[in-house]
């Protein structure tokens, strides 16, 4: 009896009918970012309402329970970029805002450490001087502010009806939130990173589903990766810098999320938490670079039984790769002074990828 492929499985293989072939490099531009974003609304804002917003409303006359409805949905807060070169940040205008800085600082701060800045970003895969280690590759990674973020804000503000709120987000357009050319001491050295719990004990912060499928730790949160598959490689990466810009108080040089939130007097927002890996309740990645995808989805599935890896038809000849992190908002329009909320379970959303 013929059995039917699962659903991952049968869209792997029709993708790989469609998606260009391995080795595809592809720059890109401010312009394509938004208009993939604006493709993958559907997919991936998920907006929803979950419950009510419950308000004190009062006047000389006296006080009144007020209610409100609460939405939710996923906004596009971050550009997260993993490349290969100090600098060399595949998309366009980031690196040219962005790139010269990027390797003045690093090659500043490792001069100073009486270290070297690597030309090819690290990768240790050729390198003879590390023959235990001909997996470990390097990436740089930037975490800059997606060019829609402040239209949600502008959004939000302008919005009248209750009904159908957009919920702003806390970061800005092109803000530069991670750089790791000017982090070059944490993400290069894993200072003090490596000497922590998370970084100590195998499993506990895992891509993935430890001890039987992982594409690697989340900590140490550094640039330097044991990954056969180079896409999974950027995308640990990826996942790190977001992991580390959507927390305070982290030990790099970078600006967390949460400081560039701007005060919306009419409009009650519950920020995002950090990002958690392999929870899509916490944020999920859209790729842009190599391949544009209409879709999110969460790192760390378990593809060892497809026909062809998660991250076949989609690496890059020069390793540099860009996804968009949309992270869940909720908010509920203010009419009064805030008592609580009443809601419904939400995200709805599935942590296993759609491809």
């Amino acid at each position: 009896m013929m059995r039917t492929p699962p659903p991952s499985a049968a869209l792997f293989l029709a993708l790989s009918l469609l998606l260009p072939a391995p080795g595809l490099t592809r720059p890109i531009t401010t312009a394509e970012i938004t208009a993939e974003t604006t493709a993958a609304v559907l997919t991936c804002m998920r907006w929803t309402y979950i419950g009510v917003c419950v308000w004190l409303y009062c006047t000389p006359a006296g006080c009144v329970i007020r209610f409100s409805p609460k939405v939710a949905h996923y906004n596009p807060d971050l550009v997260i970029s993993a490349y290969h070169r100090v600098g060399g940040n595949p998309w366009v205008e980031a690196a040219a805002a962005y790139g010269a800085t990027n390797r003045a600082a690093a090659q500043t701060i490792l001069s100073a450490a009486g270290a070297e800045v690597p030309v090819g970003g690290g990768d240790r895969s050729l390198d003879k001087a590390f023959p235990d280690h001909k997996d470990l590759v390097f990436k740089e990674a930037d975490a800059i502010g997606h060019p829609a973020a402040s239209i949600t804000s502008i959004l939000s503000a302008a919005q009248l009806n209750e009904f159908f709120l957009i919920c702003p987000s806390e970061t800005q357009s092109f803000f530069p939130y991670l750089l790791s050319g000017l982090d070059a001491v944490a993400w290069r050295l894993a200072l003090p990173e490596k000497l922590f719990p998370q970084a100590l004990i195998p499993g506990l912060r895992e891509i993935g589903h430890f001890p039987l499928n992982t594409w690697g730790p989340v900590y140490p949160r550094h640039g330097f990766i044991e990954q056969t598959h180079a896409t999974k490689a950027a995308a640990v990466c990826a996942q790190r810098a977001g992991d580390v810009v959507t927390r305070i108080l982290q030990p790099h040089v970078y600006t967390p999320t949460a400081a560039t939130r701007i005060p919306n007097l009419g409009v009650k927002v519950f920020y995002p938490g950090g990002l958690e890996e392999t929870k899509c309740s916490t944020g999920w990645f859209q790729m842009h670079s190599p391949v544009p995808l209409p879709l999110c989805e969460t790192f760390g599935q378990n593809d060892t039984l497809l026909p062809i890896s998660w991250g076949d038809y989609r690496t890059d000849e020069l390793g540099d790769y860009a996804w968009t992190l949309w992270r869940p908002y909720k908010c509920c329009k203010r009419r009064g002074i805030y008592l609580g909320s009443i809601e419904i379970p939400w995200p709805v959303c599935s942590s296993n990828s759609l491809l």
